[in-house]
């Protein structure tokens, strides 16, 4: 335990290690969380713990002025043999300083190292086309979609010793999304919960961290097929005020739930009884529910409910609107369908 999870398979060219001669770096990515975590890793390669006392400088750039900048980068480290500074968030801060930067990048400070992170790096500018000669770019990239369930995997056995099966991490992303820093998060808790267990089974996920999303989604779906759209708002209103992180995995519980009532409805009109339907889609729970949820249903209007809620996913992952009220509207509007 302990590990960084973020220290695998880099580019040699974008090596955690680095080069003695780097007197600056510039960590570019739009996911905050993960730009903080590779800054956290390469502040490792640069100074030892006990060094940070006296040689390390680490703060918001918006509340560091320019001058303390270069008065710190230039001031003789003491019990170490360079003087680290760090600006997370220094975008606004480049901008307001280009050309003090421009005037320290030709002439940087030997005993020196200025890390800054930004969300944005253009490479058009004087400063862009100077860090080659002084230091580098470490552009952070959030894994896809399809690298996410190794990124996982990697994750539980770096941090964790544990194994995650490839369907246990699938699982996972259906209920609890893409983020990154979220689902490391999520098998933190499963690690606990899976206690002395060395592998991480979608059983794990569906009793710990699936049942109560899921079991409020049905019972969101419930209503709304009903044609209830009151009880439908209240029962989402409740799925919100029981679970902090609804927010961020609503959607997710939500397709996760109609995408399986396709799957299942699929299969049925092919002929395939419901016990074998249950045991091919891994159907848990009020089984007997979800079947009668299934009866009142077409497939297309199962489609119509996936297309209505990626529509919803694309409006909020764009911050065109709020999670809770993209699915009030999502609900409202299908449980008077």
């Amino acid at each position: 335990m302990g590990r960084n999870p973020t220290a695998r398979k880099r580019p040699a060219s974008d090596d955690a290690g680095g080069d003695a001669r780097e007197l600056v770096c510039v960590i570019t990515g739009k996911d905050d969380a993960l730009v903080n975590a590779r800054c956290r890793e390469f502040l490792d390669t640069l100074l030892e713990p006990s060094q940070r006392a006296t040689a390390l400088l680490d703060a918001e750039a918006a509340s560091v002025p320019a001058s303390d900048v270069l008065d710190e980068l230039r001031t003789a480290p003491f019990l170490a043999d360079k003087r680290v500074v760090v600006l997370r968030g220094a975008d606004d801060f480049i901008s307001q300083n280009r050309t003090l930067l421009e005037k320290y990048f030709d002439q940087p400070c030997s005993t020196g190292r200025l890390v800054l992170t930004v969300r944005t790096w253009d490479s058009r500018t004087r400063l862009a086309k100077a860090l080659p000669k002084v230091g580098r770019l470490i552009s952070v990239l959030p894994p896809s979609r399809r690298e996410l369930p190794h990124r996982l995997a990697d994750y539980a056995a770096e941090a964790h010793d544990k194994k995650l099966s490839m369907s246990a991490a699938a699982l996972l992303i259906e209920l609890a999304g893409d983020d990154l820093m979220r689902l490391y998060s999520e098998i933190d808790k499963l690690v606990l919960f899976a206690d002395a267990e060395k592998l991480i089974t979608p059983k794990h996920i569906e009793a710990l961290t699936g049942h109560n999303r899921l079991f409020n989604a049905f019972a969101v779906i419930d209503a709304m097929i009903a044609g209830k759209p009151g009880q439908a708002v209240e029962r989402l209103r409740g799925m919100f005020a029981q679970d902090r992180s609804a927010e961020y995995t609503a959607v997710g519980a939500f397709a996760f739930h109609l995408r399986r009532m396709f799957n299942a409805k699929v299969l049925l009109e092919k002929g395939i009884g419901p016990r074998e339907v249950t045991s091919r889609l891994r159907i848990w729970g009020d089984t007997n529910g979800f079947f009668s949820q299934l009866r009142k249903l077409s497939l297309r209007q199962i489609g119509t409910y996936l297309q209505q809620l990626a529509e919803t996913d694309y409006a909020i992952k764009t911050g065109r609107t709020k999670t809770p009220v993209a699915m009030e509207q999502f609900v409202i509007s299908l449980a008077a369908w």
